[in-house]
């Protein structure tokens, strides 16, 4: 009898990720199609994703997050699909429910996820109790057009919240913040047209940083919530300041 976690592909991007991919792909040793989509990988991600049976690599460039990701699904074999980053590690009792749901095609299924900063876990800067819809069947629904932050299109379909969690090791240390508020500024501003300026780019982190240290209760968290408050605020800062340089032409 096919087991209903045999009935789905997991779907993992990753570039460069050799710090937590593996704990990534050992905790989905149950699922029997995992595909790795990797771009612009100069690491030794490719040689640690080879050890694994269970693994399909492709290669191709990054086209954002949405698309790059939609790539990926393309080359699963199973109309269910488990988006899973490069970073995340599934915990046993979330393997459990999926295990023992019966996939239902007018639902998609959610999960709880934890945020980690070098290995502290985050529990405020509003990422307490955070669900994202990760599990969905392909040929219904699927992700929106976006380059960053894509998330999957709920459309009219119900959505389930599944038993277990996520844990999301996003930052390992500054460095990592840096890359990442760098990067994701420049993808939203490639993604948008809006009209900016250096005092809207002010404004806008002030307010981020107050939301999500202050009413967010970011200040709890103590150090990484002062940090992390201090980031997100300076990607909003970024992000409005590239879109003011694109219009400008400077």
């Amino acid at each position: 009898m096919t087991k209903v976690i045999d009935n789905i592909s997991v779907i993992i991007i990753a570039s460069n990720a050799e710090k937590n991919i593996k704990r990534c792909l050992d905790s989905l040793s149950l699922f029997k199609e995992v595909i790795v989509y990797l771009n612009d990988s100069f690491d030794s991600t490719k040689n640690i994703i080879s050890s694994f049976s269970n693994v399909n690599i492709f290669n191709g460039p990054f086209l954002g997050f949405s698309k790059t990701k939609e790539k990926a699904i393309s080359k699963s074999s199973n109309d269910w699909v488990l988006i899973i980053d490069s970073d995340e590690v599934v915990d046993s009792h979330l393997i459990n429910s999926i295990t023992n749901i019966s996939l239902d095609n007018s639902y998609v299924y959610k999960f709880r996820r934890k945020t980690f900063y070098k290995g502290k876990q985050i529990n405020f800067c509003g990422m307490y109790n955070e669900t994202i819809i990760r599990l969905f069947n392909k040929k219904i629904t699927g992700l929106n057009n976006t380059l960053v932050h894509e998330t999957v299109m709920q459309k009219q379909l119900n959505s389930k919240l599944l038993d277990g969690q996520i844990k999301h090791y996003s930052y390992s240390s500054i460095s990592d913040l840096i890359q990442k508020t760098d990067s994701y500024s420049s993808l939203y501003s490639d993604q948008h047209n809006k009209y900016s300026s250096p005092l809207i780019a002010i404004i806008k982190s002030l307010c981020c940083f107050l939301k999500v240290y202050i009413f967010q209760l970011g200040f709890l968290d103590g150090y990484v919530g002062f940090l992390i408050s201090y980031s997100f605020a300076n990607g909003v800062f970024y992000k409005y300041l590239k879109l003011y340089e694109k219009r400008q032409d400077i």
